[in-house]
């Protein structure tokens, strides 16, 4: 066997190959970004429960629910009221309140049938054990 064919079949580190060198023409090239966080199923939503938790902001955008606010008063048959911006407010911290309690029990249900996620059947179940029929 020939002594140079041996050497060509021994294991060695590959060669390392230059970069290219940038033309005077082209912006240097970006640092590579590091890779966005994946967080695992669950975390980011018990994230953003702490995180409502410790805000009193409102949630619902105070013009759609002024909106929708209107709406409901013109199909009661009054025609169009005029609403206090205080008394729009407390409507809606009234409403916040209210859903959030109701979903707080609703999730109590799905806990109760071992489950993680909310159904449609635990919000009727809690409000039908609240008695709210009428919604």
């Amino acid at each position: 066997m020939h002594h140079g064919a041996s050497s060509s079949r021994r294991k060695g580190r590959a060669p390392r190959r230059r970069p290219p060198q940038p033309s005077s023409s082209q912006p240097p090239p970006q640092p590579p970004r590091p890779p966005r966080r994946r967080f695992r199923p669950g975390t980011r939503a018990l994230q953003e429960i702490r995180k409502y938790q410790r805000t009193t902001n409102l949630l619902i955008p105070k013009a759609p629910f002024c909106r929708l606010v209107r709406e409901v008063c013109q199909k009661m048959g009054r025609g169009s009221l005029r609403w206090q911006v205080l008394a729009l407010m407390a409507m809606q911290e009234a409403a916040e309140a209210f859903l959030v309690m109701l979903l707080s029990d609703a999730y109590l249900c799905t806990l109760h049938a071992n489950r993680v996620t909310l159904f449609n059947k635990d919000v009727q179940l809690a409000r039908r054990i609240r008695g709210i029929h009428d919604i």
